[in-house]
């Protein structure tokens, strides 16, 4: 017994001396990812991962610049940090630390600044009076990152397929942070679905910043819904029925006939989609430099796939407020929007981004007006949102994914998401975080549907 507790007491010891360290994401589910595979890097070299910055030697924050709102959050998060671990190093990587490296390194806060384009440095380890970093060649910024992964911090793990964005709205500060477009081998895409179905995942979304240019850099060159394709070759036979994907944001551009074949065959995609519209006036994307679909091209696409998903959720980036557009374009856009079959939708007031041409333009509107449209147009989703949970009771059963589980006496509950995307409450035994339950919808409660599990899916 003694030598027992003495074991105990030295491993204990061993692991309290280790480098400890803890990281924060803000932002995208691309994001979500590398830092995923980061921390996966640094646990195979022995370092320790802690869930509060108090208890570590080394904070690492990994950024978001999309938004004015995500560079005043980042830089309050910064604050938060170092007043909770005054001794730690702090770094700071990701899309801010791209474009406003000069100013994070200026703060006190802040130890060293990694950009995007060198965020791979990271990889190698934590620690170091200096990582050494370097800005990426113009050829090194073609290559894939070799970020991978073999877990995920969620029930539902994110697959990254592609990063960057050769397009150039005229809006948008992406192609500042994350360079031109580059893609990922499809074996390595599949390996790595292999391994976290393998390892217990059932949901897979399938992520890229823009996934209408996947696949153009490639020796052999093909597109998203050829990759999806063979996805569904190489896995639908074993995990249909048992797992699913989910399509992260789709491009309106991108939803062709061939899109429409290959989703309509699908065993495996959720019947969800995420659209980048922005807006709904043809005018407002022209400037926007998104002319190169039609609005009209969107309710075209969902009739045809409404043969092969009858139901299905749809959600939608939204962009209000954009410089020149007039209160008759944003009607014109708030209509379109009550066309589409939306159940849910991520509005943004328009932010000038710097860098970007639009930036520059003078006919930027009032804060307090881009504030107004983005507030009507959430209304008019959470009124849709309401309505579908509403339709969706109707089902017989849902499929959800249990994202948390908790143990009650008398009984268990979870809650998760269905494959419609619509959030979920269930109620029954031996929940499991990260497996699929057949739910028996009974009501609506707290913006979730109620119900109670009636089979397990997959293990």
């Amino acid at each position: 017994m003694h030598i027992l507790t003495r074991t105990l007491k030295n491993y204990h010891e061993k692991i309290e001396a280790m480098q400890k360290f803890h990281v924060t994401t803000l932002g995208c589910k691309i994001n979500q990812y590398e830092s995923e595979a980061v921390i996966e890097a640094w646990r195979a070299l022995g370092f320790v991962e802690v869930d509060a910055p108090e208890g570590a030697q080394m904070l690492l924050v990994n950024s978001c610049a999309v938004t004015s709102r995500a560079v005043s959050d980042l830089r309050a998060q910064l604050r938060r940090l170092r007043k909770a671990n005054p001794g730690a190093r702090l770094v700071v990587t990701g899309c801010a630390a791209q474009v406003l490296r000069e100013e994070l390194a200026a703060m006190s806060e802040v130890d060293e600044v990694v950009p995007q384009d060198s965020k791979t440095v990271l990889l190698a380890g934590p620690f170091g009076s200096s990582m050494g970093v370097a800005p990426s060649s113009d050829v090194a910024e073609r290559i894939f990152p070799p970020f991978a992964i073999g877990a995920f911090n969620r029930a539902r793990a994110v697959v990254k397929v592609q990063d960057g964005c050769s397009h150039g709205c005229t809006y948008c500060i992406v192609p500042l942070t994350r360079g031109p477009s580059v893609s990922r081998e499809p074996g390595e895409t599949l390996t790595e679905m292999r391994r976290l179905l393998d390892a217990g995942y059932r949901e897979l979304v399938l992520s890229g910043v823009n996934l209408r240019q996947y696949g153009r850099d490639l020796v052999q060159p093909l597109d998203f819904w050829d990759l999806l394709a063979r996805i569904e070759t190489e896995f639908a036979p074993q995990w249909a029925g048992r797992a699913r994907l989910r399509l992260s944001s789709v491009e309106p551009g991108q939803l062709d006939a061939k899109a429409l074949d290959t989703l309509g065959s699908s065993r495996l995609v959720a019947p969800h989609l995420h659209l980048s519209l922005q807006s709904g006036d043809p005018e407002v994307l022209r400037r926007m430099g998104r002319g190169h679909y039609r609005p009209e091209q969107v309710l075209e696409f969902l009739a045809g796939l409404r043969r092969s998903w009858p139901r299905l959720g749809l959600g939608a980036d939204l962009l209000t407020g954009f410089p020149g557009e007039t209160e008759a374009q944003f009607e014109n856009s708030l209509a379109f929007c009550r066309e589409l079959p939306l159940t849910y939708a991520h509005v943004f007031p328009y932010s000038p981004r710097p860098g970007t041409p639009a930036a520059n333009w003078p006919d930027t509107l009032l804060k307090a007006e881009r504030t107004s449209r983005a507030a009507r147009l959430r209304a008019m989703s959470e009124s849709r949102k309401r309505a579908f949970l509403k339709t969706l009771t109707t089902q017989p059963q849902l499929t959800v994914l249990v994202e948390k589980a908790t143990c009650k006496s008398g009984g268990g509950a979870g809650l998760g998401v269905c494959e419609f995307y619509a959030p979920c409450l269930l109620r029954g035994d031996a929940l499991r975080r990260g497996s699929l339950v057949r739910m028996r919808p009974e009501g609506v409660e707290g913006g979730r549907i109620v119900g109670s599990v009636v089979k397990m899916e997959g293990a």
